[in-house]
């Protein structure tokens, strides 16, 4: 919609939008935006602008009708492009800057364009905070001078307030209002129930977090204990994945959740379907990876490392040989066309549904012949079902105006902590 609109400007005899357009986006997007420009907009002259001689390709920005880059090229050439005038300015992914702190926020903010758009699908990742960081890069002036957060977060009918006066500039659609066209999507969760070995290890770790957080709390105050409670749910859900995660020496060792996951995703293979399979814990991809070595099956492999990411991607979607595609949840969440495939696997939840649901929208999109199918995998028992259960009681309660997911640490209450360890 956006290369549609750059281009339609391009053609107008109107004067006020005429100049070059900006497009910045992380570093895995590059490709994406290369490949629709080229596809849906060849008349628009593209520049991309990186590599060690970049700075010099500055005065050569009005041969071309879009300068796109990524934000850490953005954040370090700030000096050269801060005084350039560009007609549009757009980020993807908008909510790298959704931190007012960062370098990468501030280059933002010094861009300079008669019209900016901020594109994501996660305003708000953590706190309501990081959507009046967006706003500032998109309208600075809207905001008040000197407004105070912390007060605005404590005084819910303030915080009302102040989002309704931003939806007028928010255009916000959902999958169901806009690809009315798009086959079903089938979401399910997968429930693991423990291996014996896997359930006495993760039984023993409960036992030893519950004693020591209850003493860390009970000394220090349940806000100064967040680190400890943080690596507490990670060391029990890094188990409740596969107990290879936290020590070696249990990589021989059984784990629900693969035994699961070969059960489901063998049967698609053999009627030649191609599998996505979606991992936080590039460790746990790795095990997996293993597992689908000694089975013959072949895959593709994707995390932050790899380098010639295009080359990955093209590899699962025409090499037949290729029937699972291993991705880091991370690296892969956004930024993929992967409609050759029509089988999902989340092997372990996220803390904020709307990242995995991007993970989904990699092959529930434009493109896609086919009925979805979308699978979590859960261990029966463990910290993963509470978390879930956690989850759904502290939705934001100004959902209504935009989808948010408060970070489920920062609401944590002593009752939760002894619901989730319990």
């Amino acid at each position: 919609q956006v290369l549609a609109h750059l281009q339609k400007i391009k053609y107008t005899k109107e004067k006020y939008c005429k100049g070059q357009h900006l497009i910045v986006f992380p570093k895995s997007l590059v490709y994406n935006w290369q490949a629709e420009a080229k596809k849906f907009t060849p008349d628009l002259k593209v520049l991309v602008y990186e590599g060690a001689k970049r700075k010099s390709l500055v005065k050569n920005f009005e041969s071309f009708d879009l300068i796109i880059m990524t934000y850490a090229v953005m954040r370090k050439d700030i000096k050269e492009l801060k005084d350039y005038q560009f007609s549009y300015s757009v980020l993807d992914e908008a909510q790298y800057i959704k931190n007012t702190t960062t370098r990468v926020a501030k280059a933002a903010y010094l861009i300079k364009s008669k019209y900016k758009l901020a594109l994501t699908g996660t305003p708000v990742e953590n706190h309501i905070g990081e959507l009046f960081s967006i706003f500032r890069y998109l309208i600075p002036s809207i905001l008040p001078k000197g407004y105070s957060l912390g007060k605005i977060k404590s005084n819910e009918e303030s915080m009302k307030f102040i989002l309704r006066g931003l939806m007028p500039f928010i255009l916000r659609r959902t999958k169901a209002e806009v690809l009315t066209d798009l086959p079903e999507k089938v979401e399910s969760v997968l429930y693991c129930e423990f291996e014996k070995k896997q359930e006495n290890i993760y039984n023993e770790m409960k036992t030893f977090y519950q004693k020591s957080l209850t003493q860390k709390v009970s000394e220090d105050s349940l806000n100064k204990s967040k680190i400890q409670i943080l690596e507490a749910l990670l060391r029990m859900r890094q188990v409740s994945c596969h107990p290879g995660l936290i020590n070696k020496d249990y990589l021989s060792l059984n784990s629900s959740k693969m035994i699961t996951l070969m059960e489901n995703i063998e049967p698609l293979i053999e009627r030649e379907e191609k599998v996505l399979i979606f991992s936080q814990f590039t460790s746990f991809l790795s095990i997996i990876k293993q597992e689908l070595q000694s089975r013959g099956i072949g895959y593709a492999y994707l995390d932050g490392k790899t380098n010639k990411r295009e080359a990955v991607v093209n590899s699962f979607k025409k090499d037949t040989s290729k029937s699972v595609f291993l991705i880091s949840l991370k690296a892969g969440g956004v930024g993929l066309n992967l409609t050759e495939a029509s089988y999902c696997f989340l092997v372990d939840p996220w803390w904020n549904p709307d990242v995995e649901a991007q993970a989904i929208d990699r092959i529930h999109r434009i493109g896609q012949s086919r009925k979805v199918f979308a699978y979590r995998l859960i261990t029966k028992g463990s910290i993963e079902e509470k978390i879930l259960k956690l989850q759904q009681s502290k939705r934001d309660v100004s959902n209504n105006i935009l989808a948010t997911d408060e970070s489920l640490l920062k609401q944590m209450s002593t009752e939760d902590l002894q619901f989730l360890f319990s």
